[in-house]
């Protein structure tokens, strides 16, 4: 796992499967499972955007970018070329 899969599996297991680690994978899908709702995508951009230093738009607050470690690492990259390039 590289380091945003990482963090982002901690931070999921701690805070919404109370340390119940084997109910995540990399593409368990979190809002299907019941794992994030609304107010969880809230908890982890803020966690997110503290840790990774990332700013996350209105805009890019949609479930796609959310739904499983996988689509937030490639959505993280994604911000992260975005940042480079400019």
């Amino acid at each position: 796992m590289n380091d945003y899969k990482e963090l982002l599996s901690d931070f999921i297991v701690d805070n919404f499967l109370f340390g119940n680690r084997d109910k995540l994978g990399i593409d368990t899908p979190l809002f299907e499972k019941g794992i994030i709702d609304s107010t969880g995508v809230l908890e982890l951009v803020a966690f997110i955007e503290e840790n990774f230093k990332i700013s996350i738009n209105d805009e890019e607050l949609v479930q796609d970018n959310f739904s499983s470690l996988t689509a937030i690492e490639k959505f993280l990259q994604s911000k992260n070329n975005q940042a480079a390039s400019n």
